[in-house]
């Protein structure tokens, strides 16, 4: 009997678990779609293992090359990869319908916090925490690609990629699809 491979997705969930997943983390993880892609990763890739690392890492390579919320474009995609259109429409209702309830609310009562001096100090403390998340998102997803030979590829596309953005005002799609490209190019090396 051969052994299951603890790596290997298991078994694609039916439709009210993607709504559930993505209705919880999606809406109800704090610090922006880093942190929920973060959140998105443990919860499909390491509890359930509904998706590959490959799947993963593609659906966020596409959602970063669409324009508008990346986020809802990621978990479109991640749908897609579940359960085809259904799973898509699915995960982009679940994940979108809560949270804009949620915005609307937190504007409204906007104008009334603006002039505090606790919520201008709240929003600085979580921008520096979103940045944060931000990086530790980044290294979730790249911390697989980050071995052997694997590793100067890596380095090098994020130092280059940070100069060309940050450095030269290259625009960020640009930028991504460069990337994409040199990928292709020159894939990774064998391991």
């Amino acid at each position: 009997m051969a052994e299951l491979d603890s790596t290997e997705p298991r078994a694609g969930p039916n439709l009210v678990q993607i709504a559930d997943v993505f209705t919880r983390y999606a809406n109800f993880t704090l610090g922006g779609g880093s942190a929920t892609v973060a959140v998105v990763h443990r919860e499909l890739l390491d509890k359930r293992r509904w998706v590959s690392p490959d799947d993963f890492a593609l659906c966020f390579a596409l959602a970063r090359l669409t324009p508008g919320t990346n986020l809802l474009a990621f978990c479109t995609g991640i749908g897609w990869v579940l359960r085809r259109l259904p799973g898509a429409v699915v995960a982009l209702l679940s994940a979108s319908i809560p949270c804009t309830l949620i915005v609307v609310a937190a504007t409204s009562l906007f104008s009334q916090w603006q002039d505090n001096y606790w919520a201008r100090a709240a929003i600085h403390g979580a921008t520096a925490a979103a940045v944060a998340i931000t990086v530790k998102t980044c290294w979730t997803i790249a911390h697989p690609h980050f071995k052997g030979r694997g590793r100067l590829r890596v380095v090098f596309v994020v130092a280059a990629a940070f100069l060309l953005h940050a450095w030269l005002g290259m625009p960020a799609i640009e930028v991504l699809l460069l990337a994409a490209v040199i990928g292709t190019l020159l894939p990774a090396p064998a391991e």
